[in-house]
């Protein structure tokens, strides 16, 4: 699956979000640190939809 994701400089650290994710985010004080904690953090978040039943964004439910 491939989620798009938002990577944003601050003054002192860099913030990651997943737009089709709420709440899915990640900070860290570099660009490469950031982005493999947003790998992790989409990873955890889509985990626990598919442990809680819900529909995981972006996937087709065939039945």
């Amino acid at each position: 699956m491939e989620y798009t994701v938002v990577i944003e400089e601050g003054p002192t650290s860099y913030g990651a979000h997943v737009p089709e994710l709420p709440g899915c985010v990640a900070a860290a004080k570099t660009r490469k640190e950031v982005a493999s904690l947003i790998r992790e953090a989409i990873q955890l978040y889509t985990e626990e939809l598919e442990r809680d039943g819900l529909p995981v964004p972006g996937t087709v439910c065939r039945g």
